[in-house]
């Protein structure tokens, strides 16, 4: 019997359908599921998992260590929690930019203050040049700007040529976290594209401002629609993701990917409508049915030095 575990917080549509639907579709082959269940991971502990689907363990530090470990016995993890470990966004524009995806211009930027646990004096930071340029920063990228998280879901905040005490007072706010500053898209189309094992991929009209999904199968011209999937199939090929979202803004027929570190994308009903949250469920349970029979633990690598 091959037993897929699913790690996941505070989630109420999604675990439950998923993990019956692994077991009525995997039923012939001997593939069934469960909620991950953990309380202290003795080392070299064999793998209880064929694959484990994590949702969470970029929350939960001890659900981090735990999929390493499974890894190294044996489990196939979606996504693969070294790299999810080690990836950040500004990477990932990066990464994309080389691989010929259209992208905002954009700048890492210094940190405007640190953790409080962490000793950093003005001697720490003798590499920095101080003050920041912001005006040739803002030349560079055009103005309005967005300021946007290196990693993670910190908010993010629209950045005007203003200035305030010498630097713009948005970024005042953005302490301890590390941010990217990058050209605002002015879209008239907006586009997030679920995609499940690096090439399947299925683009929705969402609505950012309203944080709506729209059913519009007419959306996209054949043509944008195409260039949309070759793109972030590209883009999950590079990176290694097999459960991700990809966000796409289009201006003047062009998609900008703007957002594409989403290893664990919201899968609920609610929020992803009833049409697609089907597709949702049934994508990840043979998704992971197939890596349960055919996958291996070292495939799940990026490969971006490979397109």
């Amino acid at each position: 019997m091959k037993k897929v575990g699913l790690l996941c917080g505070r989630e109420y549509s999604f675990p439950p359908a998923f993990i019956e639907r692994v077991k009525t579709l995997g039923a012939k082959d001997g593939v069934t599921a469960e909620f991950v269940k953990l309380g202290g991971t003795r080392m070299g502990e064999p793998a209880r998992y064929s694959v484990i689907v994590d949702r969470i363990s970029h929350e939960v530090e001890y659900y981090r260590g735990y999929l390493k470990h499974a890894v190294l016995q044996g489990t196939y993890v979606i996504n693969n929690p070294f790299w999810w470990t080690a990836d950040d966004k500004y990477f990932n524009y990066s990464v994309a930019a080389k691989l010929g995806i259209a992208i905002p211009k954009t700048v890492l930027l210094p940190q405007k203050g640190y953790p409080s646990d962490v000793d950093i004096t003005a001697e720490s930071l003798h590499n920095l040049e101080y003050p920041v340029d912001w005006d040739g920063l803002l030349d560079y990228v055009g103005r309005p700007a967005i300021l946007k998280p290196f990693f993670g879901r910190w908010l993010e905040a629209r950045l005007q040529s203003e200035q305030q005490r010498g630097t713009p007072c948005a970024y005042d706010k953005t302490s301890p976290y590390c941010m990217t500053l990058q050209e605002f898209i002015d879209f008239n189309q907006y586009v997030r594209c679920f995609t499940f094992g690096k090439t399947d991929i299925v683009p929705v009209h969402y609505d950012p401002k309203e944080r709506k999904y729209l059913v519009d199968h007419q959306y996209l011209t054949p043509e944008l629609g195409a260039r949309v999937v070759k793109d972030a199939q590209t883009i999950n090929q590079a990176l290694g993701y097999e459960m991700n979202t990809i966000e796409f803004a289009v201006k003047d027929g062009v998609p900008y990917a703007i957002d594409f570190l989403n290893p664990a994308p919201d899968f609920e009903r609610d929020r992803i409508t009833e049409f697609y949250f089907e597709q949702v469920v049934e994508k990840m349970a043979r998704l992971v049915i197939d890596r349960a029979l055919n996958g291996k633990a070292s495939n799940p690598w990026p490969r971006w030095k490979r397109c």
